[in-house]
C-alpha cells in the first residue's frame, strides 16, 4: 500500500494498489483524476501524471511514473507535475522509475500504454463536462512508427503531405488513409489501427474508409475525392535526404550536491563503486540523461536534484528529444547498468524479499488470506501423450535409440529428440537438439545441422530448439518423463577428444563408483544426473543415489521433501530393479559412505531458493545493411507479431525466435543464429547464459507453450497477406482465410535449392506428401506404450534430397535405423564429382563480389543475392584464399562442415 503522510497529495492514497494505468492532470494547481475514456487524449496546454503498476507472478511490483508536458503547458504546471511525480514515488516507497515525457518526443514505453494510439488535442484539460456542437471538424494527422504510433495533427493543407509518412484525413462521412510511397508496410498497417480507433470513437463505427496510394491518380473514385478536398491534385515535392554523421557521444558522470551543483566525477569509463550511496548522480549520455538516487534520499533532496537536471537541460540548450529517467538504488535499468563495467547481474535478495512482502500486503488489503505467495506454475504447456523418437549422433551418422534406451543420455554425446503431439486441430512436431556438457564442438555443429534437415522433411513446419545439458526447459523433462544422464560418452568424436587430450574416460560403468542427484516434480517428471562422486557434490535440498562396488546407498538431504523421497525410490528401481539400497539420512552417514566419496567435506546446506524471474520481454530483431539492431516492444500483444518481422521473446530461462512469413529470414538456421547473437548482447540480456534454450517458431505454427505468453486468438492465424493487407481486410470485414491457399513454410536450413542447383523435395512414407499421423505405419515399426504416450523406434520418414540423386528404386524409400534424412547428406548424392551442370554453384555463372561485401556484417552489403550461399559469389582465387581449398572440394564436404566453415568466415 502507498505510504501516505500529511504532506502527500490525497490523490495518492490508493495509487498503485492494483495493476494497470492511472492518469491525473494538473488543473488549477491541483491534481485531478482523468477518466479511462480520456486516456490517450492529452491536451497540449496541460501537464499530466501517469502511473503504470505491474505485478509479476514472481518478484516485486513494478511501478513506472511518467510526467507528460504539453508544448503549450504553463511552466508552473510543468514544475508541479515534476514535483507530484516525486511525491507519488515517495508514496510508493521510492520503488518506481520516473520519466519525463515531452509532447511529440514520447518514449516507446509511454506510447505503449495507449495502444492503438496517443493523440494530443488542442486546448487545456477541464474536468467539467461540456457539449460539443456544430460542424464536424476535418482533421489531418500524420502517423509515424512501426510498433507504437506517433500521431500528430498537422494543418489541413496539401503542403503538409510528403512521400515519407502515412496520413489520415478524417472527414464527416469518410476517413482517408494516404500512404507516402516511401512509408513502410508496417507503418501503413499501424496507421490502419488509428483509422479503426477514429472510426469507432469519433464516428460511432459508421463511416467509410478509403485507402489512397501515393502516385496513384486514376481508376479509383476515392482518389479523386481525396484530392478534391485539397483543391485538386498537385505534385508533392520530394525532400532531399539529409545525411547526418553522428559521433559517439562522450558519456559523463556528475555528482549532484545538496546545493544543486553538478560536479563531474569521470567520463566514458565507470564502475558501480563510483556511485556512493549517500549521494545523487547524473549520467549524461547526450540524448538520454539518467538521475540516480539512493532509496533513502529525502524528498527535499530529490526535488533539488530534479530541478538541477531540468535547469541543466534547459541551460545547455538540449533538444526536446533528450529523455530524462530518474532511478532509485536497486531499480537501475539494463541500459543504465550497461555503462558500468562491473555491475552485478543478479537482483539483490533484499529487494526481492521486500517486493514479495509488498505484493502480499496488497493482496491482504484486498481481503485475501495470504499465507505465502504462489510458486511458479510447473504444469506443462504441452500435451505429454504424444509420440517420442530419439537419435544419438556418432560421427556423421544418427542412430535411432531403442525404447529401453530412449531416456538414457550421456554428457559427452549429442541427441535429437522428435516429439509429435496433438495441437490446435492438427498434429504438431517439436525437435530438440540436446547438447551434452562434455560434447565436442564438431558434434554440436553436426547435430544442429542434422536436426535442421530433419525438421525440413516435416511439412507441418515444426518448432526447433537447441538445448544444453543443465539448462533444459521444464517441458523437455515433461516430454521425456524420466531421464538419466550418465557421465562420459559413446560418440566417436568424444572418444577421439579424450584420447588426444589424455583425459581419463569417465563413461558410466555399473561396476564403478557413481553418484546420482535425483530431482523432479512427479513420477512423470523425474531425473537422475550423474555428478562427481565427491562429498562437495551433495546438497541438503536433494536426494542422491550412491553406487559402490559393494553396496547401493540412498542419501536423503535434510531439506528434501516427501515428494523427493518418493522420486528417489522410483529412480532406484528405474536404474536397476535388482538393487537393494541402504537408506542414509543426512547426519547419520557411516564412515564407509564417506570413504566411497573420498572423505567427508563441506557441501551446500542452505535451502535452494529459485531466483527472481522477470516477466517476458518482446524484442524486434532488425538486420539492415549488415547492422544487427534490437528494439524492445512494450506491453506487447499478439498483434505485435508482425508478419514482416523477426521477433524474440525473452523469458530469461529460455528464448523464442518468432519468424514472420514475410520476413527476410528464410531458414531456421538463420533464425537460430539471430537468437545466439541476441544472447551475446549483454546490454539487453545481462546475466543470461549463452546455453539457455533457443526455440525457433514459425508464424502460423505457434505451439501452446509459446501462445501462453499472449491472449491468443487462433482465428488470426488464418488471415493471409502482408500486415497492411491483413489489417485492411479486418477493418473492412473481409478476412482472407488460408483455406485453399498455400503458405510457404520456413525451410529448416535454407535448402530451397541444393548445392547442385536442383530443388529439394520432401517425400513421405505414406505416399501422400504429408504426414497424417504422428506414428507412421509400415514394416519394421516397434511401438510400445508407456502410460498414455507412444514410444517409437520406427525408421524416420524418408526424404529425397536431390532430384538427380540415386533413389534405388522408389521415391518412397525406407532407411535403416542408423540412418536419417540428415545422414543422407554424406551420401554419394552429395559427394559426387562436379559436372557441367554444377558450374553455377562453382561460381562460373554467378556475379563476383569481394569478400568484405559478402560478409553477414558488412558496411556495404551486396543486395539481390542468395543470402544462404554467399560463398558462391566469391571469385575462385578469393574462395581458395579464404577457405583453403577450391570450390569443388568444398562442396564435397558434409553440409554441417560447410556451414561451420562459412560461419567462421562470417558468411553464414
Amino acid at each position: 500500500m502507498p505510504i501516505v503522510t500529511k504532506d502527500m497529495d490525497s490523490a495518492f492514497q490508493t495509487a498503485g494498489a492494483s495493476p494497470g494505468l492511472e492518469v491525473w492532470c494538473i488543473e488549477n494547481q491541483r491534481l485531478v483524476p482523468v477518466s479511462k475514456s480520456s486516456h490517450g487524449k492529452f491536451h497540449t496546454g496541460s501537464a499530466y501524471l501517469v502511473l503504470n503498476a505491474a505485478f509479476p507472478k514472481i518478484g516485486p511490483p513494478q511501478y513506472d511514473i511518467h510526467y507528460w508536458l504539453g508544448n503549450e503547458a504553463k511552466k508552473v504546471d510543468s514544475s508541479l507535475a515534476s514535483d507530484k511525480a516525486l511525491e507519488l514515488d515517495a508514496a510508493l516507497g521510492s520503488c518506481s522509475v520516473q520519466y519525463r515525457e515531452i509532447q511529440g518526443q514520447e518514449s516507446q514505453k509511454f506510447l505503449s500504454y495507449f495502444k492503438p494510439c496517443f493523440i494530443p488535442v488542442e486546448g487545456v484539460f477541464t474536468s467539467k463536462q461540456g457539449n460539443l456542437n456544430g460542424e464536424y471538424q476535418v482533421s489531418l494527422y500524420t502517423c509515424k512508427g512501426d510498433y507504437v504510433v506517433h500521431v500528430k495533427e498537422v494543418p489541413f493543407l496539401r503542403s503538409s503531405l510528403n512521400h515519407e509518412d502515412v496520413f489520415i484525413l478524417d472527414t464527416a462521412l469518410k476517413i482517408f488513409l494516404f500512404s507516402g510511397c516511401n512509408s513502410t508496410i508496417q507503418e501503413r498497417a499501424k496507421a490502419l489501427e488509428v483509422v479503426q480507433y477514429i472510426k469507432e470513437n469519433k464516428h460511432g463505427g459508421k463511416c467509410e474508409v478509403a485507402t489512397i496510394e501515393d502516385g496513384k491518380f486514376v481508376g479509383d473514385s476515392d482518389v479523386g475525392e481525396f484530392w478534391s478536398l485539397f483543391g485538386g491534385y498537385a505534385p508533392i515535392p520530394r525532400e532531399l535526404p539529409s545525411v547526418q554523421e553522428s559521433e559517439a557521444p562522450i558519456v559523463k558522470l556528475f555528482w549532484i550536491n545538496l546545493q544543486g551543483k553538478l560536479c563531474e566525477t569521470g567520463n566514458n569509463a565507470f564502475s558501480k563503486e563510483m556511485l556512493e550511496t549517500d549521494k545523487c548522480y547524473m549520467l549524461d549520455c547526450d540524448s538520454e540523461i539518467f538521475v540516480w538516487m539512493r532509496r533513502q534520499t529525502l524528498l527535499t533532496e530529490r526535488r533539488t536534484a530534479t530541478k538541477t537536471i531540468e535547469d541543466f537541460v534547459r541551460n545547455e540548450g538540449r533538444s526536446n528529444k533528450t529523455h530524462l529517467t530518474f532511478l532509485s538504488e536497486g531499480l537501475e535499468s539494463t541500459i543504465f547498468r550497461s555503462y558500468f563495467t562491473n555491475w552485478p547481474k543478479t537482483l539483490e535478495p533484499r529487494l526481492y524479499d521486500e517486493g514479495k512482502e509488498k505484493v502480499a500486503a496488497i493482496f491482504k488489503h484486498q481481503g485475501y488470506d495470504v499465507k505465502e505467495l504462489p510458486e511458479e506454475d510447473n504444469e506443462p504447456s504441452i500435451d505429454c501423450s504424444g509420440t517420442l523418437r530419439v537419435w544419438r549422433l556418432d560421427g556423421d551418422e544418427l542412430s535411432l535409440l531403442l525404447v529401453a534406451e530412449l531416456t538414457k543420455f550421456y554428457s559427452g554425446d549429442c541427441y535429437i529428440v522428435q516429439y509429435t503431439f496433438p495441437g490446435n486441430g492438427r498434429d504438431e512436431t517439436l525437435f530438440y537438439a540436446w547438447l551434452g556438457s562434455r560434447c565436442v564442438m564438431e558434434d554440436k555443429t553436426a547435430v544442429i545441422f542434422h536436426m535442421s534437415t530433419m525438421a525440413d522433411s516435416v511439412r507441418t513446419n515444426p518448432v526447433m530448439a537447441q538445448i544444453h545439458e543443465g539448462k533444459e526447459p521444464a517441458q523437455f523433462f515433461s516430454i521425456l518423463q524420466r531421464l538419466i544422464v550418465f557421465k562420459g560418452g559413446n560418440s566417436s568424436g568424444y572418444r577421439k577428444f579424450i584420447e588426444e587430450k589424455g583425459i581419463v574416460d569417465e563413461t558410466y560403468n555399473e561396476n564403478l563408483v557413481a553418484l546420482f542427484q535425483v530431482q523432479g516434480t512427479s513420477p512423470d517428471n523425474m531425473q537422475a544426473i550423474q555428478v562427481d562422486h565427491v562429498s562437495t557434490s551433495l546438497n541438503s535440498s536433494y536426494c542422491y543415489i550412491l553406487q559402490t562396488k559393494a553396496s547401493i546407498y540412498t542419501w536423503i538431504g535434510s531439506l528434501s521433501s516427501s515428494r523427493d523421497h518418493n522420486l528417489l525410490d522410483r529412480m532406484v528401481e528405474l536404474l536397476n530393479p535388482t538393487w537393494l539400497p541402504v537408506s542414509v539420512r543426512e547426519g547419520n552417514e557411516p564412515d564407509i559412505f564417506w570413504d566411497a566419496l573420498g572423505g567427508k567435506a563441506e557441501y551446500p546446506k542452505a535451502k535452494e531458493i529459485q531466483g527472481f524471474i522477470d516477466d517476458p520481454h518482446l524484442f524486434a530483431l532488425k538486420i539492415t545493411r549488415g547492422d544487427f539492431k534490437v528494439k524492445e516492444i512494450f506491453n506487447y500483444t499478439q498483434d505485435d507479431l508482425v508478419t514482416e518481422d523477426v521477433l524474440l521473446l525473452d523469458c530469461q530461462r529460455e528464448i523464442y525466435v518468432w519468424v514472420g512469413l514475410h520476413s527476410v529470414v528464410k531458414s531456421k538456421q538463420e533464425a537460430l543464429n539471430l537468437g545466439l547473437k541476441f544472447l551475446e548482447m549483454d546490454i539487453l540480456v545481462e546475466g543470461l547464459s549463452l546455453n539457455i534454450p533457443i526455440y525457433i517458431v514459425t508464424e502460423g505454427h505457434e505451439p501452446p507453450f509459446f501462445t501462453r505468453f499472449f491472449s491468443w486468438d487462433h482465428s488470426k492465424e488464418n488471415i493471409v497477406g502482408n500486415s497492411f493487407e491483413r489489417k485492411l481486410a479486418i477493418l473492412k470485414g473481409k478476412s482472407n482465410n488460408l483455406e485453399g491457399r498455400n503458405r510457404t513454410p520456413l525451410k529448416a536450413n535454407s535448402r530451397d535449392s541444393t548445392p547442385n542447383g536442383h530443388r529439394s523435395i520432401s517425400v513421405f512414407s505414406n505416399g501422400r506428401g504429408r504426414s497424417s499421423s504422428p506414428v507412421p505405419s509400415g514394416a519394421g515399426s516397434d511401438l510400445r506404450q508407456s502410460g498414455d504416450r507412444l514410444l517409437s523406434t520406427s525408421p524416420p520418414l524418408a526424404k529425397k534430397l536431390f532430384e538427380g540423386s540415386p533413389t534405388h528404386g522408389s521415391d518412397e524409400k525406407t532407411m535403416p535405423q542408423s540412418c536419417s534424412p540428415a545422414t543422407e547428406l554424406s551420401s554419394s548424392a552429395e559427394t559426387a564429382s562436379f559436372t557441367q551442370k554444377d558450374r553455377n554453384v562453382n561460381g562460373e555463372n554467378s556475379a563476383i563480389y569481394p569478400y568484405e561485401r559478402l560478409r553477414v556484417v558488412s558496411a556495404n552489403p551486396v543486395t539481390g543475392i542468395d543470402l544462404t550461399k554467399r560463398e558462391v559469389y566469391l571469385s575462385n582465387e578469393e574462395f581458395r584464399e579464404k577457405f583453403g581449398m577450391p570450390k569443388p572440394a568444398f562442396y564435397k564436404l558434409p553440409k554441417w562442415k560447410q556451414n561451420k566453415m562459412k560461419m567462421s568466415l562470417d558468411l553464414f
